[in-house]
């Protein structure tokens, strides 16, 4: 498998620096952001939020090619939440790509919010499918890009799943007609944090040997660490480049990353940090912040 990565801080310039530190400040505050949303909703998926923040950062705060004034455009990029458990992180990326106030974030899950659980395309904006059953996001990415390809359309379509979702049989079903469509501007991230709701990935059902299942399906495949930001913008530029086979990056990745106590717990699946909890999490990343920015 291919990894992506660029070289460190020193072999980069100035320009790539600061777009990776404008990236890491934002997934930052996403993880800040989304924790204070569960504890005050006393509810939500906050291992899988943490643990894909940092690709979701990458991609609507430099990589989407999107308008949040006009939401609709036909030639935006489209992106597509298959895990759509984790609305503590597509909600904190949609608002801090400005497609709706910051503040509505105090809603999460409250009676009469537009952020419900699982997103919801007919309440907000930014939102390309609902999603929450596992394993209906990639089919309807499929979909759009198949759309796409008819139309000779320039817009990309990118889907990020969990990777237990991947027990799922319709992401199969829906891999192996992309492959067969030769979907060039079809990407999937799979946020590879071995952990899903109660246990292992592998003890639940082994995805191993993941890449190579991929490529029997007729994709390129690419792996990267789901948490370096710079090695994650450069496989997402890389998946510009044209080809004739759609793209999977397995991006390593760690449920709970940020947190010491919930970093691969699966116990943290889904939970409420306590108040003490809460208070050392926010120390952790806050230190994490201070230490970057030195």
């Amino acid at each position: 498998m291919e990894t992506v990565g660029l070289a460190r801080s020193g072999g980069r310039s100035g320009a790539e620096n600061a777009r990776v530190e404008r990236v890491r400040e934002r997934a930052n505050w996403m993880r800040r952001r989304l924790l204070g949303m569960i504890v005050d909703a006393g509810q939500g998926h906050p291992g899988g939020d943490l643990s894909s923040a940092d690709i979701l950062a990458s991609l609507y705060f430099d990589i989407l090619r999107i308008d949040p004034k006009a939401p609709s455009a036909l030639d935006r990029d489209r992106f597509v939440m298959s895990k759509g458990h984790c609305t503590g992180a597509l909600y904190t990326a949609l608002a801090g790509a400005g497609f709706f106030a910051e503040a509505e974030l105090d809603t999460y899950l409250k009676p009469g919010s537009r952020l419900n659980g699982h997103p919801n395309r007919a309440y907000l904006p930014g939102v390309e499918t609902n999603t929450g059953p596992l394993g209906h996001g990639l089919p309807v990415a499929v979909g759009i890009a198949v759309a796409g390809q008819i139309d000779g359309a320039d817009f990309r379509t990118f889907v990020l799943t969990g990777d237990g979702e991947l027990q799922e049989g319709s992401v199969w079903e829906a891999a192996m007609f992309a492959g067969h469509r030769g979907l060039g501007k079809l990407t999937v991230i799979v946020d590879r944090n071995r952990l899903q709701q109660g246990a292992k990935t592998e003890d639940t059902n082994s995805l191993e040997p993941l890449a190579d299942k991929w490529r029997a399906f007729g994709w390129q495949v690419a792996g990267v660490d789901g948490h370096d930001h710079a090695a994650l913008l450069a496989a997402f530029d890389a998946a510009a480049e044209p080809r004739d086979k759609p793209l999977v990056i397995i991006a390593d990745t760690h449920k709970g990353q940020g947190v010491s106590f919930m970093r691969d717990q699966a116990g943290w699946h889904h939970g409420v940090p306590n108040a003490e909890q809460y208070a050392e999490a926010l120390r952790e990343l806050g230190a994490e912040l201070e230490a970057e920015m030195k």
